[in-house]
């Protein structure tokens, strides 16, 4: 039977149902209202076009309105918006934008697919800025374009750590602008688990970008030229994009009753159907099923958006389909990462109560003897029964293949078995015999099976506070690149012939650089008759987790991709030999070995360039030069290499770069200061040792741990949900810095403020101010994870720029002083 079939909106869904319709009958009208210019374009190209990547304004057009009438027969009204829909005479209300004319039209069956609107709150200044954008259109980019090249655009500031916000991120930043990314979360990419993204956000500090976690915008000032965020800081811009995420455009289907769900999304039946009859919904627009929880979710991607307009154009031509769930796979460039995942993570998986297993490997993308190979971190996610729930991965090279593989192994109700059983395509250039996908699936059964335990990254802080007993088994000159205070050493090979080193009396927690010789130690051990678990993800893993956002333009500058590279440190010394090695592919602590084989080999004076895939060398070869007395003289990224020049030996003292903050030897030592006590006088005596310190030129370690905590909480009166005894902590503890008692002489409040007036009559610093001054002259603060979570004080309430660590953060550091004191 002949039907009118009414589209409203196009892009990806509207354009694939319309078509699929043609292509199903010649007989039905079909017509497109789109009341932007476009109506199907690559909206995921449009930060490449911003960038240049795209040059062409044509090249992100899918279908033109002429090729839809003369190739498709199908009617289509651009630049005309449909604002009313009347569902009993079955008609609707259009409104031509550019006259303003506006009639009616009647439909048999009507289609929604407005798709989302970007959600640009109502921050206060922001009418007033003519410099801050939203990415959702073609148009939205030309402005942006437009902008950039007519004004003087210098600094970008982009907010928001989505996929669109990465991408604008990376496309600005390859402009040669000075970008600062600025997300209210403590990470980006909230599809990635924490210590996943914590590779994303060193990559973007690697690239030169400013990134600020844990705050978000508070209002706009001089006109948009300046962001203030919710923190104080302020940030000086020229140009502003918001990219903090899309809200489902239903304002038109809540307008005619259709019934909305999350977020206002549109909610549909099994065959898009709303609760009208013959109007139905697809793409962004709509509630979707979740493959893993069963659950209505939202997931505005464009491969389901498609897929749900040519199974709607199917049921409406009287073929039997149903509306599928979404996995939600996804992949996204940041610089010269790409980070694709698929299914649910760790922390959507805790909020909805669903017991699972997770494991972290590092495998290489192809064969690492094959030149190219580059590390994978690689996450999967599965039930103790075996099925798959989740992935992540991150690298330089395939990194997508690897998820699309276990993404289908997931649709096809596969489990973590099934992945060993995956025929890859195998020649060297392209995979390894054992590929990434099968290596998963060992580990996971070798798991599921009972044949090891594991303990996560996210355990080893107070395991160490507890006094576990770790053992390291790694080679030993793998310890200069970093390890776990405190633990017991013996290299794999020696294992067997050390057993009786080991207690049998408690768990050996074992631990290598990315968790392979950890695994094959353990079953040693296991079959030894030990209680044994391994660091699933290694050292590597943890030590990633640990990583401080802001600390990495201190030891890598980004430098670009134009050949070979020299620094005025590597000229200084041209009467040396030169050895260049290429450590590409080889797994860790490979890199690390190939530098030590290296310099034993050469003399003093010598310069080695090295080159490595893995960007965790960046941080080992600084960590290693620093243990063994040579000299780093650059530590750079060329493309997605690391290309580090090292000085050998006694040489590098004498050609050593020189610092503005060097100090004579005897000033050269460390302090760490244990401050448990949080009384006013105390904390003050703290921090003017630190100060005094710190400009002497001596690098300060302060470890905050129990009533020491109050020193460091933020002076709020912002309320903190708690409950049970970390309530009746907070009820009993002071409320930050400015509320501290004294230890002697409180006199119930006054001995506080006549200290803190005679110190302001004698023009002495507030503890306020001092603690600031701490922070600018480089002075390290960290609080004790372990002892938070005792007192019940959460991270929110902690001061900005201070660091979260286990004992063995302080241990690490009191190592290396010549000073440590307890306060």
């Amino acid at each position: 039977m002949k039907q009118r079939i009414i589209i409203v909106g196009g892009v990806a869904g509207g354009a694939s149902v319309a078509t699929r319709l043609r292509r199903l009958s010649e007989e039905n009208e079909i017509i497109m209202y789109e009341k932007g210019e476009f109506i199907s374009f690559a909206n995921c190209g449009l930060p490449y076009y911003v960038g240049g990547i795209i040059r062409e304004k044509d090249s992100l057009l899918v279908e033109s309105v002429e090729n839809m009438v003369k190739d498709f027969n199908i009617e289509v009204h651009n630049n005309t918006e449909v604002i009313d829909i009347d569902p009993q005479k079955h008609s609707i209300t259009v409104k031509n934008v550019l006259s303003g004319d506006e009639s009616t039209d009647h439909y048999d069956r009507l289609i929604l697919s407005t798709g989302a609107s970007p959600l640009v709150p109502k921050i206060p200044g922001i009418d007033r800025s003519k410099n801050v954008f939203s990415v959702r259109n073609i148009p939205d980019v030309e402005k942006i374009k437009n902008y950039i090249e007519k004004n003087t655009v210098q600094k970008v500031t982009i907010i928001g750590g989505g996929f669109i916000g990465l991408e604008m991120t990376e496309n600005l930043s390859e402009l040669g602008l000075d970008v600062s990314l600025v997300e209210a979360s403590p990470q980006v990419m909230a599809p990635l688990d924490f210590e996943m993204a914590q590779f994303v956000h060193e990559q973007i500090e690697l690239q030169g970008v400013r990134l600020i976690l844990n705050d978000g915008v508070n209002h706009f000032s001089d006109e948009g030229h300046t962001v203030v965020l919710n923190s104080g800081k302020q940030l000086d811009t020229d140009l502003t994009v918001m990219a903090i995420g899309v809200m489902p455009d239903s304002k038109l289907a809540q307008k005619a009753g259709i019934k909305t769900g999350i977020k206002n999304a549109i909610v549909v039946d099994n065959h898009f159907e709303t609760n009208i009859p013959d109007i139905f919904a697809i793409g962004d627009v709509i509630e979707v099923t979740d493959f893993v929880t069963h659950k209505p979710t939202l997931i505005p991607l464009a491969g389901p958006a498609n897929r749900q307009g040519r199974l709607l154009a199917d049921y409406l031509n009287g073929l039997e389909v149903d509306n599928p769930s979404i996995q939600g796979t996804a992949v996204a460039k940041v610089f010269a990462l790409t980070i694709a995942t698929t299914g649910k993570n760790e922390r959507s998986l805790k909020n909805g109560g669903i017991d699972y297993l997770a494991i972290h490997l590092h495998p290489n993308s192809h064969a690492g003897y094959y030149p190219g190979a580059a590390p994978i971190e690689l996450k999967v996610i599965f039930t103790p029964q075996g099925r798959i729930l989740g992935a992540q991965a991150i690298g330089t090279e395939g990194v997508d293949k690897r998820i699309d593989m276990i993404s289908t192994v997931m649709r096809l109700n596969g489990t973590i078995d099934d992945l060993q059983l995956i025929e890859v395509a195998y020649a060297p250039p392209f995979a390894s015999a054992k590929d990434p996908v099968n290596y998963a699936g060992y580990v996971g059964a070798d798991l599921q099976q009972g044949l090891v335990k594991t303990i996560q990254w996210h355990e080893v802080d107070a395991l160490q506070s507890s006094g576990a007993y770790f053992l390291d088994v790694r080679e030993a000159f793998e310890l200069n690149s970093g390890k776990l205070a405190g633990a017991y050493h013996i290299p794999r090979g020696e294992l067997r012939g050390r057993l009786h080193e080991l207690p049998k009396d408690q768990p050996i927690y074992v631990y290598c650089s990315v968790g392979l010789r950890g695994y094959n130690a353990v079953r040693i051990l296991m079959l030894n008759g030990f209680d044994a678990y391994n660091l699933d993800g290694g050292l590597k893993t943890y030590e990633q987790s640990k990583y401080q956002v802001g600390t990495s333009s201190q030891s890598v500058h980004r430098t670009p991709n134009n050949g070979d590279h020299s620094s005025a440190s590597l000229n200084k010394a041209p009467e040396c030999s030169r050895i260049e090695v290429d450590a590409c592919g080889l797994q860790c602590p490979g890199p690390i070995l190939k530098v030590k084989e290296s310099m034993e080999r050469m003399g003093n004076g010598d310069i080695l360039k090295v080159q490595a895939s893995d960007f965790g060398f960046h941080k080992d070869i600084v960590a290693w030069a620093n243990a063994t007395g040579n000299k780093l003289l650059s530590n750079d990224i060329i493309g997605s290499k690391v290309v580090a020049t090292l000085l050998k030996g006694s040489k590098a003292e004498k050609q050593e770069v020189s610092e503005p903050s060097k100090v004579s030897s005897n000033l050269s030592g460390a302090t760490t200061m244990v401050v448990f006590d949080g009384d006013l006088d105390k904390a003050i005596a703290t921090f003017i040792i630190a100060t005094g310190a710190a400009a002497m030129g001596k690098p300060v370690t302060l470890f905050f741990t129990f009533w020491g905590l109050n020193i460091i909480k933020k002076n709020t009166s912002e309320k903190i949900s708690k409950t049970g005894t970390d309530k009746l902590f907070d009820k009993m503890l002071p409320k930050g810095v400015d509320h501290l008692p004294l230890s002697r002489m409180n006199m119930a409040g006054m001995g506080p403020k006549m200290i803190k007036k005679v110190m302001a009559q004698k023009n002495v610093d507030g503890l306020s101010t001092m603690i600031e001054k701490a922070k600018q002259l480089g002075v390290k603060m960290v609080a004790c994870t372990m002892s938070m979570d005792l007192m019940g004080v959460k991270r929110e309430e902690i001061m900005d720029g201070v660091e979260f660590g286990g004992v063995a953060s302080y241990l690490g550091e009191a190592a290396k002083a010549n000073v440590n004191l307890f306060i």
